[in-house]
């Protein structure tokens, strides 16, 4: 219902009262939006979840919010004594798996074959990834 105010708002050019009604809307959804844990992703690294863990992050909104910024995930790192690189890791992960069904497995199945942001993912070819994701399974044993 909420939605619909927005649409209709913007489609008044009412950009103020648009706003408002997206903020609403947001408000309304991630109340309902089931958090996501970081020890849920295939392959995670115990030692990353659990320094993660003492600053307070175990779910991936959380991480993406910690993390969103070169500068925070600086902080995130020094903080918590985990490698940047891992950091960037789970950032990558936590942001893929905001796509409906592509949590645990499949957001790491992406990131593991390359495809470790929304932009490629959305750029790939369904024709070209099939066999890629193919051909890394069986190299992997994925």
């Amino acid at each position: 219902m909420v939605r619909s105010f927005a649409l209709y708002f913007c489609f008044l050019s009412k950009p103020s009262l648009y706003a408002l009604a997206s903020e609403l809307r947001e408000k309304e959804i991630s109340a309902k939006r089931k958090a996501f844990r970081l020890d849920q992703f295939s392959n995670y690294y115990q030692m990353v979840v659990d320094n993660l863990a003492k600053a307070g992050i175990v779910s991936t909104y959380q991480n993406i919010e910690a993390a969103r910024s070169p500068e925070t995930r600086e902080n995130l790192a020094a903080r918590t004594g985990t490698e940047m690189e891992r950091i960037l890791e789970y950032l990558k992960l936590s942001d893929l798996s905001r796509l409906g069904g592509l949590r645990g497995v499949r957001a790491r199945l992406y990131y593991d074959s390359g495809v470790d942001t929304l932009d490629k993912l959305s750029s790939w070819d369904p024709e070209e990834s099939r066999p890629m994701l193919i051909d890394f399974v069986r190299r992997t044993g994925f």
